[in-house]
């Protein structure tokens, strides 16, 4: 407790503090032009104040900036405890107005963090789901395999939602899942279960419209559609038409069934490089659907040559069909 006097005036601070005091200071006399009188007395006694904080205590007018010209601030009430000292009486209302400002703990970031890095997958249920699949005579999923799992996640084998489910799991070959291949590819999907894989089917579709995206599984399609065990490195055509019809079954460029007809229609074209395959995305984005946009002096593959010559001469023919008709 601190006393000031300044002339008749007189005023008590209190200072919000939870601490056992104890000494004894000497009787301070200060004199100066105004005889200013300034006496601190700290006397032994044990204060038990409930806490307050600084925007309060500065409200309500016992700040030491703020004492003059503000009323100080009445003392708590006291009563006698029997050995003739005074302890300090706090109400229950004043406590729980105090506990009701403590702001809420925040969450734990090492809570938060293991949280987010926590599995929402099983791995032992991932390799017991390949187990289920795999071919008793080796650790790979072949064509049966496949069949049922295809059977069970409720699609066909040759669905555009199993090339995709193929390109996420990064299957190397057809009709064929690695267990490394499998394991990877759920982990990826964080699925364990069947339903799990079910449930990935929009996003993946939802991805793969991504250009960037696209531009990859197109690519990965040529070399799962390859028999990597007899080292095939061209695309036999019939297989290339296939997977064609299938990589653009959800949207399909406005020159594919013409392209697709035009190698029906030429057997002795065997086989696709990846070289044109890989080009054919680029072409369909940048020919017209008259194929006038067509620059025959860009480094096309030869064959892109040969197709848009063959449409060219049908369209030719086929006007001179409609002229000779109309003049007879």
């Amino acid at each position: 407790m601190i006393s000031a006097h300044y002339g008749n005036s007189h005023c008590t601070l209190s200072f919000p503090s939870c601490q056992l005091l104890r000494g004894y200071f000497s009787d301070i006399l200060v004199s100066t032009g105004n005889r200013l009188r300034i006496m601190m007395t700290v006397t032994t006694f044990l204060i038990s104040f409930p806490p307050y904080s600084h925007a309060e205590v500065s409200e309500s007018g016992s700040s030491v900036n703020g004492v003059e010209g503000r009323s100080p601030v009445p003392p708590p009430d006291t009563h006698s405890n029997g050995s003739g000292k005074n302890s300090i009486v706090v109400s229950a209302s004043e406590k729980r107005s105090f506990y009701s400002r403590i702001p809420p703990l925040a969450k734990s970031a090492s809570n938060e963090v293991r949280r987010l890095s926590s599995k929402d997958y099983s791995e032992a249920k991932i390799g017991n789901l390949f187990e289920l699949y795999k071919d008793q005579h080796c650790d790979l999923i072949l064509s049966e395999g496949i069949e049922n799992l295809c059977r069970d996640l409720d699609v066909k084998p040759e669905e555009f939602k199993v090339l995709v489910l193929a390109w996420k799991f990064g299957a190397e070959t057809m009709c064929k899942f690695s267990r490394r291949e499998f394991v990877s590819g759920c982990k990826a999907l964080r699925a364990d279960s069947i339903k799990g894989i079910q449930s990935k089917f929009s996003e993946m579709l939802l991805e793969v419209q991504d250009p960037e995206k696209f531009k990859d599984f197109y690519r990965f399609t040529f070399k799962f559609g390859l028999d990597a065990d007899s080292g095939q490195r061209i695309l036999p055509s019939e297989m290339a038409v296939l997977l064609w019809s299938l990589v653009f079954s959800q949207r399909e460029p406005s020159v594919l069934k013409r392209w697709l007809a035009f190698l029906d229609g030429h057997p002795h074209i065997r086989g696709i490089p990846r070289d044109t395959w890989n080009m054919f995305l680029n072409f369909t984005e940048a020919v017209g659907d008259d194929l006038g946009s067509y620059d025959d002096t860009e480094a096309w593959p030869s064959l892109f040559d040969d197709f848009v010559e063959y449409e060219n001469d049908q369209l030719n023919q086929n006007i001179s069909k409609d002229h000779k008709e109309e003049s007879d």
